[in-house]
Parts: C-alpha cells; sequence; structure tokens
C-alpha cells in the first residue's frame, strides 16, 4: 500500500520556471526529493500557492505525485515577503480540500517558514503531524541584512513557534542545525541532518571541449562560472570584484547564469544593473558577460564548460548548484559558509574562502588553475564526492527513515494513551463504581 505524504511549499512550486527572484533551490527540493520518494512507493499531494488564474486545482504532475493548487491571495506572482497575509487563507483552502477528497495523509513536510506555520494549524485542525524543512532561517537573514531584510519582522516569532511545535526538524548541514540550536534553542534530539541533492539523470561529466563549442566559448579560455537567482544574497557582487585581481590573466571570462528573463534587462532589473555598473567600475566589463536563464537542460553545459564554479554567498543553508557542478566534475570555489563548507572539501574537491573577500577569492582562482595535476585530482574529488554522498535517492532514503521514526512514536503514542485509558476504565478487583446498590 502506499504511504500518502503532502509537502507544502507555499511560493515555490515545483512546476515554476527556474530562475527568477523566488525560484531556485527550493522549488529543485521539492520536486527532486517527491520523485525519489515517489520511486519508493510513495503518494505525495504538494500544495502550492495559486499564482496564476489558468492554473487547475490539481496537475498529475508525475506518478504519484500531484501539485495542488491552492487559493490564498491573489492568483498572481506577489513576493515571497508579502505573502504571510496570505497564510490564513492557504491554510483555510487546503483544509477544504482535504475535507473535500477525503485525503488521508500520515505526515506533512512543510518547506519555509509560512509552509510550517500552515503545518502547524493543519496538525491542530486535523492532527495529522510535521516535518519542516526551513531552507533559511531569519535570524541568520537579520544578521547579515538587518533593516534590508524584508520578510515582516514576526517570522522570527513564527519560526520560534514551529521550532518548538514540529515533530521533527530536517537541518540541511551541520551548520544548520548548530544555528537552530543556538538561535531557537531547538531540541537536538528532535533534529535530523538531510542533506540536499543533484539528479544524476541531469548532470554528470562529458567533454569540457564539447560544452565549450556548444556555448561559443573557445578552448583556452579560463572560465569562471556564477549561477543561480541573481539576488544580493548570493554574492555575485564578490565574483566580479575578484575578476579585478584576475583580469590580467589571458582569455578569463565569468559567466552569470540566471535571471527572470532569457536575456537580462539591465533597465527593468535593478540588480542586473548594480552588477553591470560594478564590473564597468572594476574595468572587467569585457570579461564578464551575463546570459541570462537558461534552462534546466542547458545548465549541463555551463557546468561542463566551466574550470571552475565560484559560489560565494555570505550566508547559504546549503546550495544545490555547487552539488551539480561537482557532478559534471568540476570543482567549486565557494563561501566558508552553511551548506557550502559542508559539501566542498578544501583542497581536495575545491577551495573554500571567506564571504566579502574577492582577494581571497582570486588567489584560489589562481591555486586553482596554476597545477594541472592539481586540478585533475579536484575534479575526480568532486565527482567522487558527490556521487557517494549527495544523490536524490540518497537523500529520500534519509527522509523516508525519518517519515517512518515519526510514524513509529506517533503508533507508540496511541498504542499507550489506549493502554491509559482502559487501565483507567478497568475495575479494580470487581469493584463497580455505577453498579453500588443500597439496602431498602
Amino acid at each position: 500500500m502506499k504511504r500518502k505524504i503532502a509537502f507544502i511549499s507555499e511560493h515555490a512550486s515545483p512546476l515554476a520556471v527556474l530562475g527568477g527572484v523566488d525560484s531556485g533551490g527550493q522549488n529543485v527540493y521539492v520536486a527532486e526529493i517527491c520523485k525519489s520518494l515517489a520511486r519508493l512507493g510513495y503518494h505525495i499531494d504538494i500544495y502550492t500557492r495559486k499564482d496564476d488564474e489558468g492554473l487547475p486545482e490539481i496537475v498529475e504532475w508525475l506518478p504519484g505525485i500531484r501539485v495542488v493548487h491552492v487559493e490564498a491571495g491573489p492568483a498572481c506572482e506577489v513576493p515571497k515577503e508579502q505573502l504571510l497575509g496570505f497564510m490564513d487563507e492557504f491554510t483555510n483552502s487546503m483544509v477544504r480540500i482535504i475535507r473535500r477528497l477525503h485525503l488521508d495523509y500520515e505526515l506533512v513536510h512543510a518547506n519555509f517558514f509560512m509552509s510550517g506555520l500552515v503545518a502547524s494549524r493543519i496538525k491542530l485542525i486535523l492532527g495529522i503531524p510535521y516535518v519542516i524543512t526551513f531552507h533559511a532561517l531569519g535570524k541568520i537573514r537579520m544578521i547579515h541584512q538587518k533593516e534590508n531584510d524584508a520578510f515582516p519582522a514576526s517570522r522570527l516569532d513564527i519560526e520560534q513557534m514551529i521550532v518548538e511545535d514540529a515533530d521533527y526538524i530536517i537541518a540541511e548541514c551541520p551548520q544548520d542545525k548548530q544555528d537552530l540550536i543556538e538561535h531557537y534553542h531547538a531540541d537536538p534530539s528532535r533534529i535530523t541532518i538531510i542533506p540536499c541533492g543533484f539528479s544524476s539523470e541531469e548532470f554528470g561529466p562529458a567533454s569540457k571541449a564539447g560544452a565549450r563549442r556548444r556555448l561559443g566559448l573557445r578552448k583556452n579560455d579560463v572560465v569562471l562560472l556564477q549561477l543561480g537567482r541573481i539576488v544580493p544574497r548570493k554574492g555575485v557582487d564578490n565574483v566580479i570584484r575578484a575578476m579585478h585581481y584576475l583580469r590580467t590573466i589571458p582569455h578569463i571570462k565569468l559567466l552569470v547564469v540566471g535571471g527572470s528573463d532569457d536575456k537580462p534587462d539591465f533597465d527593468r532589473d535593478p540588480e542586473f544593473k548594480r552588477l553591470q555598473a560594478l564590473a564597468r567600475d572594476e574595468g572587467v566589463e569585457d570579461k564578464v558577460i551575463f546570459t541570462g536563464r537558461r534552462n534546466r537542460k542547458q545548465l549541463k553545459y555551463y557546468y561542463q564548460a566551466a574550470d571552475f564554479f565560484i559560489s560565494t554567498p555570505w550566508y547559504e543553508p546549503f546550495g544545490i548548484t555547487p552539488l551539480e557542478a561537482m557532478a559534471c566534475g568540476t570543482p567549486v570555489i565557494g563561501s566558508e559558509v552553511g551548506g557550502i563548507k559542508y559539501t566542498v572539501r578544501h583542497g581536495e574537491t575545491g577551495f573554500l574562502v571567506p564571504p566579502h573577500d574577492p582577494a581571497a577569492l582570486a588567489e584560489a582562482v589562481k591555486a586553482g588553475i596554476s597545477c594541472p595535476e592539481k586540478y585533475e585530482a579536484l575534479c575526480r574529488n568532486a565527482l567522487q564526492r558527490v556521487n557517494e554522498n549527495f544523490t536524490w535517492s540518497f537523500v529520500a532514503t534519509q527522509a523516508h527513515r525519518l517519515y517512518m521514526r515519526i510514524a513509529a512514536e506517533r503508533k507508540a503514542k496511541t498504542t499507550y494513551l489506549l493502554d491509559l485509558r482502559r487501565a483507567e476504565s478497568k475495575p479494580l478487583n470487581g469493584y463497580q463504581p455505577n453498579a453500588i446498590t443500597y439496602a431498602s
């Protein structure tokens, strides 16, 4: 019998086009872990906000997986920072769907704090336990962004409530677990570390020369790749500043892949405009290529063509793109933060550098390209590490074990309560309180 579970991902649909401000790693996480869980025999409904009038309520996406579009606010794109006020409507809509279709879920897996808020209310109303993957923590964002963080201040209280209420918390890396314990006083025994993964069906090693021909790059180019959402947290500006120190290296190029459109709109997108101006100020405008968004099928060619994948955010709970690069045999130079310092082994699969330090990043690039033998070892080690530790099938197996633990604990608790009620109702030595008779 298939096990039925619900995923909640209020702003990150598995059906969304990737590359925009609010579509990235969480969309990939939800899509890929659900695919692998379905292969393990799960039937999964993914609840996400309806952001287009043309979307049907239920999409039969893949065998064993449905996407359920929930009415919550206007049926149009809304920045995720403005969605919190619609979560009551999301909850009510989800409860109505569950009751109308007589759905019986063993578990809810919430993704992001707003989905956790919905899951906590579903637990209260319907008694369904839930596990939460936060994907990012408000208190850590506040440390770095302060008044520039656009989320409501109530996010912190909501996250604290979820930490105390959730049946289990999935931390994506050891740093994520440490942050939950230090900043939210989370119970360590209720946290389990389950990393993100990569799709071996989409990403793998191939001829670097062939990938470069496809992209119009030359064989002797030194290619650095930055790929992902174009938002300040990702540290694209740090990589552009590092290019100033690398500008004398012959044929060096930085490819910046990502954005909401296939071609970057420097007039409409303020972040693109800022980065373009920075490249000009640093004297590397001719060496930085903004490609715009690329679809999933194209990404592997960029990973395969690059000499190094660069990812230097100041905060990264995990980071899926470094895994995808490593799966293509491309070593990573990343910030020594969060999930990156967990996935990248310094000097073995790539290099770790401090965030906000373009000079250190430039030195790592120089060290990486100066010794061909060392570089080849980095490529081999990166490929081995990612295939041994970070496939989605491995991730789904870990999640399955957690779900089974929650089910076992719930069953044990139910059995205990039933036994307790029986014991309370059992007469003691034949004494029947309701059978007392009085002599006439």
